[in-house]
Order: C-alpha cells, then sequence, then structure tokens
C-alpha cells in the first residue's frame, strides 16, 4: 500500500482506551475523522482501575471532555455532580467505560508495534506518503496487521513506574525484594491488603501526591487500629524538608490537591510517620529477619522495615515506537518543543502554557504523544491539559491549523510548585510519584475513594 489517496481513507489510530485517549476518539469522531483504539487491558481505562480506590484531586468539571460528552448524550448519559471529587472507579464506570461502550468496535487488541508501510526508521525515500502499518495481539494471542493514516500515542506511563533506586536504576536488591515491594498506594480497604501493611513498619519513597496519599492511608490504618499494634511508616525524601515540602495547602486552586500535603504533614506530625531527608537509596538488604533494610548512596542503613512502597514517578514506554522518528528531549523523554514548557524544575501545572499539535509533532509526520505519555518523566500534568491536547491534535489532522493553533484552555494556578517551589531541587522530578498533577490522589486523610475511612 503506497498510495498517499488510500491512506486518507484510513482511521487514525490512538494508542490507550484511557481518559485522553478515548477523548480523542471523540474529537476525530467530531472531526468526522474514524478512529481506531487500541487498548492493553481487558476493559477501557484499565490503568484508572488498578487505582479505582484513590480518589482524584480534580472535580468531574475537571475530568470530563466536551466532545466526549456530546457522543454520550444520545445514550442517555447523565453526568455526575461537577463539584464532586470521583475516585478512580467512579472515572471507569461512569464515564470511561460508558464512552468506549459508545465507541464500539473501534476499541480494540493491543499494539506491538507501529511503522511506516515498507520503511524502517532508516529509509527515507517517499516515507511520508506511507501509511502506518500496526502489528496488533488479540486477547487469544493471534496476531494481526492493520494500517493507519495517524498515530496518537495516549498510552500513558502507568505500566513503567520509576525504581526506588536514587540512580535512576533499581537499587541493588530491589528486584529480589519484589515480594516486600509495590509501586502503586495499596488500597487499604481491601481486607488482604489491609492485613499485608497492619502493624508493621512501611517505608514510603517519594514526596508528591501519591506518596502524601500512602502517608495519609497508613496513619488512618494506625489510628484505628488496636493500641500498640505498630503501624508505622518511614517517609524517604531525596531532598529536605522546607515550607514548600507539603505543598500549596489552602493556597492551592484546587483545594483537593492541598489537603494531600496537609494530610501528609498531620501524618508526621501525629507521630504516624517519621521523615528521612537527603536519602538517595543504593541498596535493599534482608536482614537476618527477612525484614528490608534500605541503604543510602552515603553509606546509611536505616532501620528494618517490612514494607517498600516505591512512588518515584513514572516514565513512557517507548519500545513499540521504536521504528519512527521521534523528536524526545534528551531529559525528560518528552516532544522536544514541550519539554521547555513542562520542566519541572521551573514549571507547575499552573504555569504549564496550554498547548497542541505543535508541540506535540514530531520529525514522524502525523505521529503525535498525548496525555501523561506526552509528559515523559515530567510529573505535572493534569487531565484538563490532555483534553487539550486531543482538541488540537484533531483539528491538525482535520487541515483546520486555526483550530489547531487556538488556545481553549486555562489551568487553575497551583500553590504547591512555582518555580522558586516545590520544583527547587533537581531531583525532586525523580521522586515525585505522579507530581502534584497526577490523576490518583485523595482528597483528604480518612477519606478513601467510596467509604468512611480505611
Amino acid at each position: 500500500m503506497n498510495a498517499s489517496i488510500e491512506a486518507e481513507a484510513l482511521p487514525v489510530l490512538v494508542i490507550g482506551a484511557g481518559p485522553i485517549g478515548l477523548a480523542a476518539a471523540a474529537r476525530l469522531i467530531e472531526r468526522d475523522i474514524e478512529p481506531l483504539v487500541l487498548e492493553a487491558g481487558a476493559a477501557a481505562a484499565s490503568a484508572v482501575r488498578d487505582w479505582s480506590h484513590v480518589r482524584l484531586f480534580s472535580t468531574w468539571s475537571e475530568v470530563t471532555d466536551p466532545a466526549a460528552e456530546k457522543l454520550l448524550a444520545p445514550t442517555g448519559w447523565v453526568k455526575p455532580d461537577g463539584a464532586a471529587y470521583p475516585s478512580g472507579g467512579d472515572w471507569a464506570e461512569l464515564y470511561l467505560q460508558p464512552l468506549a461502550d459508545v465507541l464500539g468496535e473501534r476499541v480494540r487488541y493491543t499494539v506491538t508495534g507501529v511503522s511506516r508501510a515498507g520503511r524502517d526508521r532508516i529509509v527515507d525515500a517517499d516515507r511520508e506518503s506511507q501509511p502506518f502499518v500496526v502489528h496488533l495481539t488479540g486477547p487469544d494471542g493471534r496476531e494481526e496487521r492493520i494500517f493507519a493514516r495517524a498515530v496518537i500515542d495516549a498510552s500513558g506511563t502507568w505500566s513503567t513506574p520509576s525504581p526506588a533506586g536514587g540512580s535512576g536504576l533499581p537499587a541493588l536488591g530491589e528486584k529480589s525484594a519484589a515480594d516486600r515491594i509495590t509501586y502503586r498506594v495499596p488500597d487499604l480497604k481491601d481486607p488482604a491488603v489491609r492485613t499485608r501493611y497492619a502493624g508493621k513498619r512501611t517505608a514510603v519513597i517519594g514526596s508528591g501526591a501519591s506518596a502524601f496519599t500512602a502517608l495519609a492511608y497508613l496513619a488512618d490504618l494506625a489510628k484505628n487500629e488496636e493500641h500498640g499494634t505498630g503501624t508505622h511508616a518511614t517517609w524517604i525524601l531525596r531532598r529536605g524538608i522546607s515550607g514548600s515540602t507539603f505543598g500549596g495547602g489552602t493556597a492551592d486552586q484546587l483545594p483537593a490537591r492541598g489537603a494531600l500535603g496537609l494530610a501528609a504533614k498531620a501524618a508526621v506530625d501525629g507521630g504516624y510517620a517519621d521523615a528521612v531527608t537527603g536519602f538517595r537509596t543504593d541498596a535493599i538488604e534482608r536482614d537476618g529477619d527477612g525484614r528490608l533494610v534500605l541503604v543510602g548512596e552515603d553509606g546509611r542503613r536505616l532501620d528494618p522495615v517490612d514494607e517498600v512502597i516505591v512512588l518515584t514517578g513514572f516514565r513512557p514506554d517507548l519500545t513499540f515506537l521504536d521504528e519512527l522518528r521521534l523528536g524526545l528531549d534528551e531529559r525528560l523523554q518528552a516532544p522536544v518543543e514541550l519539554a521547555p514548557l513542562i520542566d519541572p524544575n521551573q514549571h507547575s501545572c499552573g504555569t504549564v502554557y496550554p498547548h497542541g499539535a505543535n508541540e506535540l509533532s514530531h520529525p514522524e509526520k502525523d505521529v503525535y504523544l498525548a496525555g501523561m505519555k506526552s509528559y515523559g518523566r515530567a510529573p505535572t500534568f493534569l487531565a484538563m491539559t490532555g483534553y487539550e491536547q486531543v482538541r488540537s491534535i484533531a483539528a491538525a489532522l482535520a487541515g483546520d491549523r486555526e483550530a489547531a493553533e487556538r488556545v481553549e484552555l486555562t489551568l487553575p494556578e497551583t500553590g504547591v510548585c512555582g518555580g522558586a517551589g516545590l520544583f527547587d531541587q533537581p531531583e525532586v522530578a525523580e521522586e515525585t510519584g505522579g507530581g502534584c498533577c497526577a490523576a490518583p490522589a485523595t482528597l483528604t486523610i480518612g477519606t478513601p475513594a467510596s467509604s468512611g475511612g480505611c
């Protein structure tokens, strides 16, 4: 297949059936462009379902896309209360799955590779006139090949959490201690998970919203357990504690996000967690009782713990895009034009200028990274930013440059991470665990997703 006219009749490939991928599909349909959405999980929003117990710090009004709402309206879908805070489970069941159901057969399979038809990464000749070729694997393991006119990768970063090691590589012994380490905020409403942490000492590595959430959950568990059973957290930070460590508090224009830092501070002030600062994990060893001992790059050895929760951020999986010519910043692994706008050493989500197709494009024409994937290792992402991204991308693919370059988003200011605040330290981007602006976050201490307490 080598005719550009034929390519125009092909669908646009959207990788990821999460909030941004599904919004991209809705925006493409709005532009009379056929999407094909590829999802790695068994159902839409599989990554969101993994943190279904965690409440967002954005309200319903901030996490639904207008084009998606138009697709849902004829089905009788009723938008939840715009002022309420959904959990990840609410978001998936009440909005994302119904949207995927409307898209129907447009959502399918798992992508294993994307390239230009008949052109590997090296070949220049007639490259842009060729459609994209996509290799898929179905649930039954059957392989398939399809073609697409453009690619929007909104697969996120959830599948590739960063390790505990301060160098960006796994700490020595980290892999062998995998049975005692998790890279997600634990669901302490689940009896089996609760048993894992109750009465135990747990190290929490990270300093962002996810770490705040874990500290709040563990503190709440300690408050409600039998006296003397010993649930306690050791909070490990790669930097020192300053006035900005716990975020913006009441100064944050996203109040629930500000409450996260206050909950973490309450855990420390209440004696439910001890903070260890300036500690970069070099090794994780087992003591004679099988407990874990964290060893720092400076030689410090911390007291043994039973469990470790690593919340040091995420990074993009680029392996299936290896045959495409991507232009990525060498530090953040974000598109080159976008990287200066989202550099966590300079920007918070409230100071990131709204952006779209121009900043998200690559040397490979008609390839875009969107959503959290576009931010690479930067932690400052908001869902509404992703919705604006895919609105612009869909306009660009439809040939509407004026709409693609128009800004239709105003972000809330943040009291959490301004240029002289939380992101002052270069290492903080490595340890934010989802960042001050990532979706997963609890509303208040003791208020996990859908119950009155942990």
